[in-house]
């Protein structure tokens, strides 16, 4: 796999899309396995690439709100708001589709999944070839998502044709996924938009309902996972774990007390992200990267609070952590 850089990159990743290849390409969320979502055969190695069933739909990311009508039908009133609000942006609209449009991005849905992304290497490319670009997060299927270059060639090496390098993701985790398609609308994947912020712009309920049975990106039981298995723990539990585990078991933590207990029992394989929400969300998937190389038997997470401002990160850490977990 290519890693591309700079202008050379730009262009190099533009003529590998055109010509109906796979290239990694950074999001302010994730880096995403992008694909020309108009060619369905790019499209369907995007699957091939992560071993993702084809009865999950991919997301469209399109350069503006304007080609919102080339793929979806109706555009209403509430839908423009939430563009206008939040686009560019880590928001993703389910939509219905317009009935002309075919392609494997839907799984055969009556709906699709479209967003403007903030990252202006990918809004860029969008803008220069005009086109909308199927794009998944740039990882084997339920495995951890990639934040940076280092992780998507970590899974994809010799999958897919390159990479653009263009740094670490500023949001760290996946877009909110917000149903349109029907009233009431419903939050079907928490991420950094809360229902609170919709709810603000549209001026109706938003619902965030516990479990659903829509098929959208990140709706299975296990996923985010890295190959070490993950628990997530309370610091009481995590500050009294048994000394004979401390060299085989990474930590994650955010409390400061925590951190003094473990760093004076010499724990080395420790990692302390920052209590603020998304500063945390930033770093927990490269968090959990970086421990995952180190060979250990298991990463015990500190459980971070279950308050509304931490709901996508504990949805991504309670996928991370699930017991069916190979």
């Amino acid at each position: 796999m290519d890693v591309l850089q700079g202008e050379s990159g730009i262009s190099v990743a533009k003529a590998q899309l055109s010509a109906g290849g796979c290239v990694a390409l950074p999001t302010e969320t994730v880096y995403g396995l992008a694909a020309d979502a108009s060619n369905p055969e790019a499209v369907r190695r995007i699957f091939t690439a992560k071993g993702r069933p084809e009865n999950h739909p991919l997301i469209i990311h399109i350069p503006s709100a304007e080609h919102l009508q080339r793929w979806a039908d109706p555009i209403t009133d509430d839908v423009q708001r939430l563009a206008s609000a939040f686009w560019p942006g880590p928001l993703t609209l389910i939509l219905p589709k317009r009935p002309d449009i075919n392609t494997p991005a839907s799984a055969g849905l009556p709906t699709l999944g479209l967003r403007v992304p903030e990252h202006p290497l990918f809004l860029r490319i969008l803008m220069e070839l005009d086109i909308g670009l199927a794009a998944p997060s740039a990882n084997r299927y339920k495995g951890l998502s990639p934040t940076c270059a280092e992780q998507v060639v970590d899974q994809l090496d010799g999958r897919i044709e390159a990479v653009l390098d263009g740094g670490s993701c500023s949001r760290g985790i996946e877009s909110t996924i917000v149903d349109m398609s029907s009233q009431p609308y419903r939050v079907l994947r928490a991420g950094p938009i809360t229902a609170a912020q919709l709810e603000a712009i549209l001026g109706k309920p938003v619902l965030v309902p516990e479990r659903h049975s829509e098929v959208v990106p990140g709706n299975v039981q296990a996923h985010y996972q890295p190959r070490t298995p993950v628990f997530l723990d309370s610091a009481e539990s995590l500050a009294t774990l048994a000394d004979e585990k401390i060299e085989e078991t990474g930590f994650i933590v955010y409390s400061d007390a925590l951190r003094k207990i473990l760093t004076k029992r010499s724990v080395t394989n420790l990692i302390e992200l920052d209590a603020e929400p998304a500063s945390y969300a930033r770093e927990i998937y490269y968090a959990l990267f970086s421990l995952d190389r180190a060979g250990l038997s298991s990463i015990r997470v500190e459980q971070p609070p279950t308050t509304p401002a931490w709901l996508a990160i504990n949805d991504r850490l309670g996928r991370s952590a699930s017991p069916d977990h190979t």
